[in-house]
């Protein structure tokens, strides 16, 4: 809307006639591609993914140490619900964050939910020796919420600057979480290990992490107003179930998740308890998200040459191949060579679940909320599988039945992105056949 005023005459209001199509291809034209405020909130969305889910997936390390030193009175299986806890509120405080982002809450979510990540690892480095609920409510609990209201706004803030080249952007801020996974168990290992114990080492870390965090908050900037439009949650959630090629996936990926942690809960205390050293099994869990770092880079590439279901297949296939190769892993070499093939394939993996979604989302306006129902979806594989694995351990740490299941999952999981390709062939297939039928994919 243009106001104008003649010389002599009064005020005008002249209506903006420029269509709808012309105004969106006008914003899409105004991104800056860059500019200092761009890579400066970039590199702040790679800082909180570096201090929240890398930490998170680093839980293997509180795992070994909290079985053998400091909650010795529970079992495996317990310990592992901090960790797995801390996975589901992840996931599902990722669909509040959306909600909040969606109308204007950025600042809000990564001032507060930085501070709550930060609290939360200061008083977890208060827990006593054998309080679990202390260590549950700090580490499982407030570093879960803290790390899912983080995770949305850090990587949607970034879209805000980047249109050509959002996909390589978008890949760089994530790949801080697997940095974030190879650093935090170093410093973790060499401290909370050594002369300065659990209560300083957590401190230290989380001393890290807050000031990570401050500087990521003083990079990044929301440039864009809040979206005017609602997708209509529910009406859109039952489409959803009316998906079955939707359906399929989410059950892939739920499923698949419930394998996928099971090397990064348990893989350095397999490696402790086979007496393979202590140095080594420090590194082991290290050497797996570094290959992991390498397998999220590199799934692009792979995508652009192989498509996104053959790519999520391959990865899948060979994942599980490797789960059930857990069961005659005993020695150094094999579990190096373990951590180096199943790093880079859960790494693939982990990248590749939002291009699924996108894949199975005709309707882009849509794509938050199946965005947010398969989070939900991935979650539930997130809360239980860690603590079966646990209990199939038992106290004596029989290994191969953890290995047998988590195997099975991630063959059952193949098998659901096996019938979702299926059910996309034949769509493509029907809509060539119809000359392209509206809303077929």
């Amino acid at each position: 809307m243009d106001s104008t005023r003649d010389l002599d005459g009064p005020l005008t209001v002249e209506e903006d006639s420029t269509p709808p199509i012309e105004k969106e291809s006008q914003v899409m034209q105004d991104f800056p591609e860059g500019s200092f405020a761009g890579w400066a909130t970039a590199f702040g969305a790679f800082l909180v993914q570096f201090s929240t889910y890398g930490y998170s997936i680093s839980f293997g390390v509180y795992q070994d140490f909290y079985t053998q030193t400091y909650i010795t009175n529970e079992t495996s299986s317990t310990i592992s619900w901090i960790g797995s806890t801390n996975a589901f509120l992840f996931e599902i405080c990722g669909l509040l964050a959306g909600r909040m982002y969606d109308r204007g809450y950025f600042y809000h979510l990564i001032y507060g939910a930085s501070l709550l990540q930060a609290l939360s690892l200061f008083m977890l480095s208060l827990a006593h020796p054998n309080n679990y609920y202390q260590v549950f409510f700090a580490q499982g609990i407030g570093s879960g919420c803290a790390a899912g209201l983080l995770y949305i706004p850090s990587m949607a803030v970034v879209s805000h600057y980047f249109n050509k080249r959002r996909e390589q952007v978008m890949t760089f801020v994530a790949s801080g979480a697997y940095l974030g996974a190879v650093v935090h168990p170093i410093m973790l290992n060499n401290t909370i290990n050594g002369q300065m114990g659990f209560a300083s080492g957590v401190r230290a870390s989380a001393g890290l992490v807050s000031g990570l965090l401050f500087v990521a908050c003083l990079l990044m900037r929301s440039r864009l107003s809040p979206s005017e439009s609602r997708t209509n949650f529910v009406a859109a959630a039952r489409k959803c179930g009316r998906d079955s090629a939707f359906i399929f996936g989410c059950l892939g990926l739920t499923i698949s998740v419930i394998g996928f942690y099971y090397p990064l809960f348990y893989l350095q205390l397999d490696s402790a308890r086979h007496g393979l050293g202590r140095t080594f099994s420090f590194y082991s869990l290290v050497i797996m998200n570094a290959s992991s770092f390498i397998g999220q880079l590199s799934s692009g590439l792979l995508i652009g040459y192989l498509g996104v279901p053959n790519v999520v297949l391959i990865a899948t296939f060979c994942g599980t191949a490797l789960l059930f190769g857990m069961i005659a892993v005993h020695t150094v070499g094999g579990v190096a060579a373990f951590g180096v093939l199943y790093g880079y394939f859960s790494g693939i993996f982990q990248a590749l679940w939002a291009p699924v979604m996108v894949l199975l989302t005709p309707d882009l306006s849509e794509l938050g909320v199946r965005m947010g129902v398969a989070c939900a979806a991935m979650a539930i594989g997130g809360l239980i599988g860690p603590p079966i694995s646990g209990a199939l351990l038992t106290n004596d740490y029989i290994w191969w039945r953890g290995a047998l299941f988590n195997g099975i999952a991630g063959a059952l999981g193949f098998s659901m992105f096996l019938v979702m390709q299926r059910i996309l062939i034949r769509r493509e297939h029907t809509r060539k056949l119809w000359g392209g039928g509206a809303g077929s994919r």
